[in-house]
């Protein structure tokens, strides 16, 4: 990740301790930081506003002195990270982002055009609207992978052992080639299979062997690993041999099914991101 940049979402209210952390972990490597502060502009009341010819437009006081304190919040914590960035030796900008979620996922996109990675604080799941739109933005809109739970960017800079959740698709592909540089320094790489099926036109006669040789062309140490599912979802699969192998970050691809589907039945990329106990690197 040397020379790198990383997006760093936040709330306007996330702890400065946490994230004195992780801009410790971006000078180690070093990577360059674009800090961006993430909050929801007010809603503005349309069923107060007049229409001609029934009376003139009338904005709600209310509403008007809500975004203002909101503005100079995000105004006041923009300049406090731009000092901490300098104390701590890290180049990169600070900048705020409010607006109407419709619109949330697409500036996020915006900004992430010329990013390596984004890192999404912990904070921003206390707003659940707000965190799935930031998500949303990245995987679908944006070139970059995300990186979720990993406080301090601890696995920004070297895991010690990576679980690849490999299956035969575009986005696990895509995962891999992201998460490359992380891939190359750690010790070990489990590239893992969960009920592959072992035929020519499905995941190969031997799935994770093809990916595993490409990694290894890359200085990775490699080993293949296919697990039976067990009668378990496949992402509290993952979870499950992640935890016994001690990997300290898994890395796939997300929403090989369509996000629909998934908002229904449920599914592996809905648990992967559910959950707050394992660092993890998604890409779609």
């Amino acid at each position: 990740m040397k020379n790198s940049t990383v997006m760093i979402a936040i709330g306007k209210d996330a702890p400065l301790n946490q994230l004195a952390k992780t801009l410790e972990t971006l000078r180690a490597v070093p990577a360059r930081a674009l800090v961006l502060v993430i909050a929801e502009m007010p809603i503005f009341p349309n069923y107060s506003m007049g229409m001609a010819p029934y009376g003139m437009l009338d904005v709600s006081p209310a509403w008007q002195e809500e975004v203002t304190t909101l503005q100079t919040s995000l105004k006041s914590k923009v300049d406090t990270l731009e000092t901490l960035l300098q104390e701590h030796g890290v180049s990169g900008e600070v900048s705020a982002i409010s607006c109407e979620p419709a619109v949330l996922a697409e500036a996020i996109a915006r900004r992430a055009m010329l990013c390596d990675m984004a890192w999404i604080g912990e904070d921003l799941r206390r707003h659940d609207n707000l965190f799935g739109q930031i998500v949303h933005g990245l995987l679908f809109r944006s070139p970059i992978g995300v990186m979720l739970n990993d406080p301090g960017a601890k696995a920004v800079n070297g895991p010690k052992r990576v679980f690849v959740a490999w299956t035969n698709h575009l986005h696990s592909a895509r995962a891999v080639h992201q998460a490359l540089p992380l891939l190359r320094q750690a010790d070990e790489v489990i590239v893992a299979t969960i009920d592959p099926v072992m035929t020519e036109y499905r995941d190969g006669e031997d799935p994770g062997v093809d990916v595993a040789q490409w990694l290894t062309h890359h200085g990775c140490n490699v080993v293949v690993q296919q697990y039976p599912s067990g009668g378990q979802t496949v992402g509290d699969c993952i979870l499950a041999r992640a935890k016994e192998v001690g990997a300290d970050l898994i890395v796939m691809g997300s929403y090989s099914r369509s996000k629909t589907r998934e908002a229904i039945f449920g599914g592996t990329t809905r648990t992967m991101i559910a959950q707050t106990d394992q660092a993890v690197f998604l890409s779609h």
